[in-house]
């Protein structure tokens, strides 16, 4: 049995340091920072390279209930119009069939119904569509929209503007500061603050639609010039940034 002073003392060492361990900590005070919050933003205005139109194609009578012009050879005419405008085959693809009822027990289309057939179209020159579209049968051609359009450049022309609204950030830390005699320090903080693009409406003079009840111009040679503009895309970026003041 050990000596009862070898326990005493013992005792009195854990004693002392549960005594330490409950003892509060001091709290640590950051001191405190002086800091100037500011947003910055770039803009930029393009023009589309990529313009996306639907054109749907549909089956008609040359005369009531006989004589039809079948979607066969209607996209016949289609393809080598684009082929001729030496369109990539990746630029044109078949959207939707619509409008293709069967009769089942003779594997045949009714012979009052007229199928449609939708395709896009991707051209990066918009004066490009109607030579196109004067090589089809204008009768059968249903109707032709501009369903989007996008540029090649779109995900650079984002980051330079996400840097330059940065940028701006800290030149208006800057001269803000300087008006009250003092310097920004370093970057405490970045937050983006979202996209802003801004794709513009169609203008135009003449609606394209209006091909669809026109008779081709045998004598035209190649279709008249378009007449469609387009406004340009506005993108627009802010960045907030926090800056130390030395």
């Amino acid at each position: 049995m050990k000596p009862l002073s070898t326990l005493l003392c013992a005792g009195l060492l854990a004693a002392a340091s549960f005594a330490h361990a409950q003892t509060p900590q001091p709290v640590t005070v950051q001191p405190f920072m002086k800091k100037i919050d500011v947003t910055g933003a770039a803009e930029l205005e393009v023009v589309p390279d990529r313009i996306f139109f639907s054109i749907s194609l549909r089956e008609y009578f040359k005369e009531r209930d006989k004589d039809r012009v079948d979607i066969e050879g209607l996209e016949k005419q289609l393809v080598a119009a684009v082929r001729e405008a030496g369109i990539p085959k990746e630029n044109f693809q078949i959207e939707n069939i619509y409008g293709n009822r069967w009769q089942w027990n003779t594997r045949k289309k009714p012979v009052d119904f007229l199928e449609s057939k939708r395709y896009v179209l991707e051209l990066s020159d918009l004066t490009k569509i109607d030579p196109i579209l004067s090589k089809v049968d204008a009768k059968g051609i249903e109707y032709v929209t501009i369903s989007r359009y996008d540029h090649t450049k779109m995900e650079q022309y984002r980051r330079d503007l996400k840097i330059k609204a940065l940028q701006a950030a800290k030149e208006k830390a800057s001269y803000l500061l300087q008006s009250v005699g003092e310097q920004p320090g370093g970057v405490l903080e970045i937050q983006e603050l979202g996209d802003n693009i801004y794709y513009p409406h169609l203008e135009a003079r003449s609606n394209m639609m209006m091909k669809a009840e026109m008779a081709q111009d045998a004598t035209a040679g190649g279709g008249a010039d378009s007449d469609i503009g387009f406004k340009k895309i506005k993108l627009r970026y802010e960045m907030r940034a926090a800056f130390a003041i030395k």
